[in-house]
């Protein structure tokens, strides 16, 4: 627990952290004489406090413990931007779920995946599939597991990433395997919308698909992955994964250049630049989001490079909106001096930029302290103009935000 100013500054985002401490003198001010007032109101208050909290003991003596009610998504927040606040796949049968993706597939009609199981990790856990339809999220189903042909041991399945590029089947990308350094790439697709699945197939080695942002569709049409790989003898590497012919084949490209300062980085999400170029936002566990740059089209990739923003060592996604405007949704916070490698992943927030370079913040998502947080969003924009955000919300649900844009 944070006992002080200096302590809390250190959790605090940069941008945040100056602006309270402009007014800290004059909130100073402020307290000393709110608190006289308290003061005097304090001694008596506390006495007609105590009679009902006695009464209130008393009876939770004297009745058996009620069962919690279900927890409930928190109240959107005020912001007007803020159309819509939900979780999606209430009731579950799985303990936790986490790493979702999101994908219009044609004018609202959405469809979300998610993994859910007892644990990340754990064999039981598959890869679980909801659309929305007419305004309401179906019950979710598990479209995929990590069932072994061979009769060898289950394994568990990872990070699904859905891709409905124009002309062809609606895709969905996961991983399988005992751990990230240890996993695989596999893939299925769907011809009625999400509603049922072909046979899973696994990747050709090395490829991984996306692994854990969405695929995007190249101005000249081709498909570009965001992927990487963890547990290298050079350790976290960001690649990504190129296909020419609509998916039939894949040219792996990189790993991106750790450059000057060692960066080690993993799950890259991709941005158009009005220039033209494409940027790479990148989770590392350092402390920031680390960016990368290509000028021909995802051929090659400038060397990783810190940005301004922080990373707790979480994942992050971006889109670029229809007015050319980046939007990020990321925690906007940093690990810890005695957890330098992995900070709390929450709040979660929303940040625009014209740039990809200068960002500004402009909305929280989520921020109440919670053990597993607020993370691994996916976001996109649909066909309406509006951002529909999904992410894990304390990894017990995926939660799913609707924005207007214009609002922020």
């Amino acid at each position: 627990m944070m006992d002080n100013l200096d302590d809390k500054k250190k959790y605090w985002p940069r941008r945040h952290r100056e602006h309270r401490e402009g007014n800290t003198e004059r909130s100073m001010q402020s307290c000393s004489l709110l608190c006289a007032l308290c003061d005097s109101v304090a001694s008596s208050f506390l006495f007609l406090l105590s009679v009902p909290v006695i009464t209130l003991a008393m009876g939770l003596m004297n009745h058996p413990a009620q069962s919690a009610p279900a927890i409930q998504a928190d109240s959107p927040t005020t912001s007007p931007a803020v159309l819509k606040s939900e979780f999606i796949n209430e009731g579950a049968t799985y303990p936790e779920c986490h790493a979702s993706t999101i994908v219009e597939v044609s004018p609202g009609h959405l469809v979300a995946a998610w993994f859910g199981g007892t644990k990340e990790r754990a064999p039981d856990v598959g890869i679980w599939v909801s659309r929305l339809i007419d305004g309401k999220w179906e019950a979710g189903k598990e479209v995929a597991n990590g069932v072994q042909a061979d009769g060898s041991p289950r394994l568990s399945t990872w990070n699904p990433v859905l891709f409905a590029p124009p002309d062809a089947p609606l895709m969905l990308f996961y991983k399988v395997g005992p751990a990230p350094s240890k996993w695989w790439g596999m893939e299925m697709t769907s011809s009625d919308g999400g509603a049922t699945w072909s046979k899973p197939e696994r990747m050709a080695s090395p490829l991984l698909g996306p692994i854990k942002d969405k695929a995007v569709v190249l101005a000249n049409g081709d498909w570009l992955s965001p992927s990487s790989d963890e547990g290298t003898p050079t350790g976290s590497r960001v690649h990504f994964e190129l296909s020419t012919d609509k998916g039939k084949t894949w040219q792996l490209i990189g790993p991106v250049d750790k450059g000057p300062d060692n960066i080690s980085a993993i799950q890259p999400t991709i941005l158009f630049n009005r220039d033209g170029r494409l940027q790479a936002l990148c989770r590392t566990s350092k402390g920031f989001i680390a960016s990368t740059w290509s000028s021909d089209q995802g051929k090659t990739w400038t060397a990783l490079k810190a940005t301004d923003l922080p990373n707790p060592n979480s994942g992050i996604d971006g889109v670029t909106l229809a007015d050319g405007r980046q939007l990020l949704v990321y925690n906007n916070s940093a690990p810890p001096p005695d957890r330098p490698n992995k900070g709390l992943r929450y709040p979660l927030d929303v940040a625009i930029s014209d740039d990809g370079v200068a960002w500004k913040h402009v909305l929280v998502l989520d921020s109440e302290p919670r053990g597993s947080g607020y993370s691994y969003p996916a976001v996109i924009q649909t066909s309406d103009g509006l951002v529909h955000i999904t992410y894990t919300w304390d990894r017990k649900h995926i939660k799913y935000v609707v924005i207007d844009p214009k609002k922020l």
